[in-house]
């Protein structure tokens, strides 16, 4: 719909008069008593049983083609008002803009107004006033998650280790297979190398004269390693390269 320039009425070819009304905007002649209004506006002022039906007829192009349109210019469509009323009007299917001629529009049945509510006593609201602000405070309080223990037995043991334990978890859609294969490889990889603890700092620990070993890959490897206080004493039976250096624990 263009409403930036002048509307001109189709009959006189004269400018429209914008009219401004509670239930919006329409365009008047004030020669030959004609009306311009658009499909939103109508159909805020009047039944949907007397638009919609003009406004589909004019989507299927079936009619016969009308005046000009007063925004674009273009022939408008010229359709049947309604089954019941032998009156045709003049629909633009670009600009949405409806034609009636003098006395037209008056046969459009208007909507009703949609009766009140009646107003509640005033002891009615103060009472569901006060219902609400104890069902707020009720809900403001919540659940003691801090205080109350983990429904599962797995879950009081990580409680008691420290280890974060999250309450009403959404069920997953899945198992994460891929989350216990790598715990089951990490803790199989730690009880092996606790077996040989030695063996495994002595090749995968960081030693700074060998910077390169493995290919750099000590690095990495040697955050995983269990950091030990006490340090060998027995400093002779080490290899010459880790006597040079330290071995990151």
């Amino acid at each position: 719909m263009t409403t930036g320039t002048t509307l001109v009425c189709p009959r006189c070819g004269l400018p429209l008069q914008e009219v401004r009304t509670s239930g919006g905007v329409f365009w008047a002649c004030n020669v030959c008593g004609g009306r311009a209004a658009t499909i939103e506006l109508l159909r805020n002022r009047f039944t949907p049983e007397s638009i919609n039906s003009l406004w589909l007829h004019a989507m299927r192009g079936e009619g016969r083609n009308g005046v000009p349109c007063p925004s674009c210019r273009h022939p408008m469509v010229e359709v049947a008002l309604s089954e019941r009323a032998k009156i045709n009007v003049d629909v633009c299917q670009h600009c949405h803009f409806v034609w009636f001629d003098a006395h037209e529009v008056d046969t459009l049945v208007p909507q009703q107004p949609q009766p009140a509510a009646p107003e509640l006593p005033q002891k009615v609201r103060e009472m569901l006033a006060v219902a609400e602000v104890e069902r707020l405070a009720k809900e403001a309080e919540g659940p003691d998650f801090d205080s109350a223990p983990p429904d599962e037995w797995w879950k009081q043991i990580a409680a008691f280790l420290g280890v974060p334990v999250e309450f009403d978890i959404a069920p997953h859609a899945r198992r994460p297979w891929a989350t216990w294969l790598l715990g089951t490889l990490i803790i199989a990889a730690s009880g092996f190398a606790f077996t040989r603890l030695h063996e495994m700092v002595m090749q995968f620990g960081l030693i700074p004269a060998e910077a390169t070993r493995l290919h750099g890959l000590t690095f990495v490897t040697s955050f995983f390693l269990r950091r030990r206080r006490r340090r060998f004493s027995a400093a002779a039976s080490l290899p010459a390269a880790h006597r040079t250096g330290r071995v990151r624990w």
